[in-house]
């Protein structure tokens, strides 16, 4: 390795009073190695005063001895010691990471999971079922009681372990037990997850509501608003179980229910205005496949999860017509702004809007092809009519009943939301998919807010 010894007019030059001739007589004399290595080398500028000739520096040859005025540009090969550097500073955050991780895991608690001994899920639909199979595989003597509709349904589940009509390939865990009876599957329930769909919620629990236990508590993962009332799940449920105390929590968040099954790494959000029934559904839910993060922020999580359906919806009109790219990422873009502007104005969070219950379930849901909603834009956008889809569907798109809630929740909270009115009127026959993007692109140019 080459050595360095600078003179001292390295160290302390002495400027004259122009450096006019200066830019006339820069050049490198001489390139510095400091190891075997020359990646990114850096640069020192070393400035020869006419004043004070630098007849004590000795350069190797071939260069020429630097003249009074010259300036001297000596490359520093120094890089390959911060990359080290950089190296290991990444290395010990991610080691810090771990530990703090570990440190978090060593005092997670197990009571709730340890002192829980029977569920009960409210509805034979996809994400019920995965629902179903995730708890039942955190405890092996966790009774899941499945209340379905579907006499075949129920028959599949106790007998095959499957649900044929969404899941007839996955295996069920053989404590998931199904039945069409509500009173024995709510008798003695420690915890109930309501999985049916918005519209049918309030017939449905009015008829079950004398089964229920007032202190048991809901987690909802239906998403959108009743029509007619304009209701979210967090209204509903007490309401027609005739109980204001009925404990309830909210979960949503980015989660395909094929993934969830397929036990891959999935990110969801509890909310609910009691802290420790948030914390309690987060032990009950949480495994190495699947993070369960939590929130007080109840609105903001039911409004992000309902609207985000409409505008899957209008992200598949625009897929559909063959629109391209850069009209899906400007509407999904608007459509987010129109969700937290109403969302906000309902008392959520920003933050809730911008996280997993929010950004998070809108980019799954509008950018992918499993999504039910977006499957009903892309078929709207291709021509096809709203009744032949509806009709050849096995699942409900919430997004198509919400569509009507979200136009009237956003005139009653004073908000202009033009994307997801578009998709209400398209839905409504009142508007053809291609006049609704000639009249969106027609809008005011308006400073972005």
């Amino acid at each position: 390795m080459a050595k360095l010894t600078e003179p001292s007019s390295l160290l302390n030059p002495v400027f004259p009073s122009s450096s006019k001739s200066y830019s006339q007589n820069l050049k490198v004399s001489r390139f510095v190695p400091l190891n075997n290595s020359f990646k990114k080398p850096t640069l020192l500028l070393r400035l020869h005063s006419p004043a004070t000739p630098c007849s004590s520096a000795t350069p190797p040859s071939p260069s020429p001895t630097p003249q009074p005025g010259d300036l001297d540009l000596v490359i520093l090969d120094s890089a390959p010691d911060r990359s080290l550097d950089s190296r290991r500073d990444v290395r010990l955050a991610w080691e810090k990471l771990v530990r703090w991780s570990k440190f978090w895991r060593s005092k997670a608690k197990t009571d709730v999971l340890e002192r829980t001994n029977k569920i009960v899920v409210l509805g034979g639909g996809s994400f019920g079922t995965a629902m179903a199979a995730h708890v039942a595989d955190r405890k092996a003597r966790l009774e899941v009681n499945m209340l379905v509709r579907d006499p075949q349904v129920c028959q599949s589940i106790n007998e095959n372990h499957c649900n044929w009509k969404y899941f007839p390939e996955h295996k069920l865990p053989e404590n998931v037990i199904a039945t069409t009876d509500a009173k024995s599957a709510l008798l003695g329930a420690d915890y109930c997850f309501h999985a049916v769909p918005v519209q049918f919620s309030s017939s449905f629990l009015e008829g079950i509501a004398d089964f229920v236990d007032p202190s048991l508590p809901f987690i909802s993962l239906s998403k959108g608003l009743e029509l007619n009332t304009l209701r979210m799940m967090s209204q509903i449920i007490p309401q027609s179980l005739r109980n204001s105390r009925q404990p309830f929590i909210a979960l949503s968040g980015p989660s395909f229910a094929l993934e969830l099954m397929n036990k891959l790494p999935t990110a969801m959000v509890v909310a609910s205005k009691d802290k420790k029934l948030a914390n309690a559904a987060q032990q009950l839910l949480a495994t190495s496949h699947l993070r369960i993060s939590t929130s007080s922020d109840v609105t903001g999580v039911e409004i992000a999860g309902a609207l985000k359906n409409v505008l899957a919806i209008a992200a598949g009109i625009v897929e559909g017509m063959n629109l391209g790219n850069n009209s899906m990422a400007a509407l999904v873009a608007q459509g987010c702004s129109e969700i937290r502007w109403l969302a906000t104005k309902m008392g959520a969070k920003p933050t809730t809007i911008t996280g997993l219950s929010g950004t998070g379930d809108i980019m799954l849901t509008c950018f992918v092809n499993l999504s039910r909603n977006k499957t009903v834009g892309i078929r709207l956008g291709s021509g096809e009519g709203l009744d032949d889809i509806l009709s050849s569907m096995n699942q409900v798109a919430e997004g198509v009943s919400t569509a009507g809630a979200v136009v009237a929740l956003a005139q009653k909270y004073n908000v202009k939301m033009p994307v997801l009115t578009a998709v209400a009127r398209i839905i409504d026959n009142d508007l053809t998919p291609k006049k609704a993007v000639l009249e969106l692109m027609r809008l005011p140019q308006v400073e972005e807010v």
